[in-house]
């Protein structure tokens, strides 16, 4: 009896100790066919008034699409097509995310387009035309290079961007028109960011160094390169700010197992300082992190990992901190991606103010032409 009553007690404490503490769910709002509706999201998402807008690489005519996923009052989504592009000088092959503007109009950028030499690809501006109509496209302007982030908008309604090989633009309304000029050459990661004082912020991938963009009062831009990470490391995505005007972001590669870190840039009596907060080490925990982080209220870091997990098709991840100085954090995965239900995250997240998380995947789902998803504590 007592081996019997041992035996049971140890396979009973086995079993609990397997459970993790906290239960996420993962639910799949919409899986892309790969027709009419777009194939392979690679955007991040923006929400506007309940809805999430997004882009997707191709489907649609063949050359991607811009996206709108609503609520239908039954529990579920619907996904309503805004924009088909045409392969012609409208873009095609849209990779980010979109934004809004005061008024309702949607920006946006895509990788190619017929137009030019170099076939680079346009920014765009998307205008509701109307209940049950399809969204007007208006080419902003058809831009030097490969245009490899989304757009931000500054309060004078200036757009900002990068164009891969040729640098960051800003786009600036002029006389009905848009005026573009490129205030600094080069190949920098996914997209610019602004701080509270309108300076500009990006990683570069030749260089590996942070660089800072400042408007000097005279319609030029000051650059400067605050850091230099190590030549193993590789700065991806875009950079997010806390209160204080730290800077977060990722590495897709190097840190201590070469998986990939998320990092933090602090100013400290005029010098930055950079401090990885977690080293992935490529196995269950996740690899390759892609894309910038999000916080929550009360200062928890979430993100996304391209591969890894316990299928090895990524995971959504979170950073909490250990103590009250955020000098440490631990890392909890609250979902693997198993496949079925999205694979190789690549974008940023999106958090509602219920804590719930929502995303999109390129691959993965039930047709393989990726989801969007949402994971809830």
């Amino acid at each position: 009896m007592k081996r019997t009553y041992f035996a049971c007690l140890f396979v009973c404490l086995t079993t609990f100790a397997t459970l993790p503490a906290h239960a996420q769910t993962e639910t799949v709002l919409y899986n892309f066919t790969g027709g009419s509706d777009g194939a392979g999201p690679q955007s991040n998402l923006t929400s506007h008034n309940g809805d999430f807008y997004g882009t997707s690489y191709g489907g649609g005519l063949g050359y991607g699409t811009v996206f709108e996923l609503s609520p239908n009052g039954s529990g579920g989504w619907n996904e309503t097509v805004l924009y088909r592009f045409t392969g012609g000088a409208d873009g095609y092959d849209p990779t980010d995310s979109v934004i809004f503007d005061s008024v309702g109009n949607l920006y946006g950028t895509t990788t190619f387009s017929n137009v030019g030499h170099d076939g680079g690809g346009v920014v765009f501006k998307l205008s509701p035309a109307g209940a049950g109509e399809s969204w007007t496209e208006t080419v902003l302007c058809s831009t030097v290079g490969l245009p490899t982030s989304g757009l931000i908008m500054d309060p004078q309604g200036n757009l900002y961007g990068t164009s891969q090989g040729a640098g960051v633009f800003e786009l600036s309304p002029s006389g009905g028109g848009w005026t573009e000029q490129f205030i600094y050459g080069g190949t920098l990661a996914q997209g610019v960011s602004m701080d509270s004082a309108g300076d500009l912020f990006a990683s570069t991938f030749g260089r590996h160094k942070m660089l800072e963009l400042s408007a000097n009062g005279e319609g030029d831009w000051n650059a400067n390169f605050i850091h230099t990470f190590p030549i193993s490391s590789v700065p991806s995505g875009t950079v997010t700010f806390d209160q204080v005007n730290n800077l977060y972001g990722v590495l897709s590669s190097g840190a201590a197992k070469g998986q990939g870190a998320v990092y933090k840039l602090s100013l400290d009596d005029g010098k930055w300082t950079n401090k990885l907060l977690y080293s992935f080490k490529g196995g269950s925990d996740g690899a390759q992190p892609q894309a910038g982080i999000v916080f929550d209220a009360s200062g928890d870091i979430y993100g996304t990992t391209l591969s890894g997990g316990t299928y090895g098709e990524g995971t959504v991840f979170e950073l909490v901190p250990v103590g009250k100085t955020h000098y440490s954090y631990k890392e909890k995965i609250l979902w693997s991606f198993t496949g079925e239900d999205g694979a190789s995250a690549s974008n940023s997240l999106t958090l509602d103010s219920a804590g719930n998380l929502y995303g999109t995947t390129p691959k993965g789902g039930s047709y393989g032409y990726g989801v969007v998803f949402e994971v809830t504590p």
